[in-house]
């Protein structure tokens, strides 16, 4: 069992932010809008994710970081389902995670919205295969 969050697990390539604005399909849990895009047959087997909050909403640079890697750390801890299913299914995923609240939500809601988020992944895409 590995509860790290490796760089090949976030997503950075401009191609495939764009790919996943363009092609990925959504679905909101408060306070996250969830962007997704499963990739059948390709060489990687997890799901690349990508945290995004409003300078709009939040000003300062310290809230923004605070959000986002509260978000990180919950998805580090609790990504584990979601990598058996895509290992499983020979799948990779690229996920993006728009937090869209007015307030910093405790940790401990943030983490369960989270694994919320994270099996309605697999629900969906259960729907869609079978």
């Amino acid at each position: 069992m590995q509860f790290t969050l490796s760089p090949a697990e976030r997503l950075k390539s401009k191609k495939q932010i764009d790919w996943l604005f363009r092609e990925g399909q959504s679905f909101f849990v408060y306070p996250f809008k969830v962007l997704y895009l499963m990739e059948h047959n390709s060489g990687k087997k997890h799901a690349g994710i990508m945290i995004m909050v409003s300078k709009k909403k939040f000003k300062q640079a310290v809230l923004r970081n605070r959000i986002k890697r509260r978000v990180r750390e919950a998805f580090r801890k609790n990504k584990l389902p979601l990598n058996a299913y895509l290992e499983k299914n020979n799948k990779s995923m690229l996920l993006g995670l728009i937090y869209t609240g007015e307030t910093i939500l405790p940790y401990q809601e943030t983490e369960r919205k989270l694994i919320l988020i994270l099996q309605r992944l697999i629900e969906q895409d259960e729907k869609t295969v079978g």
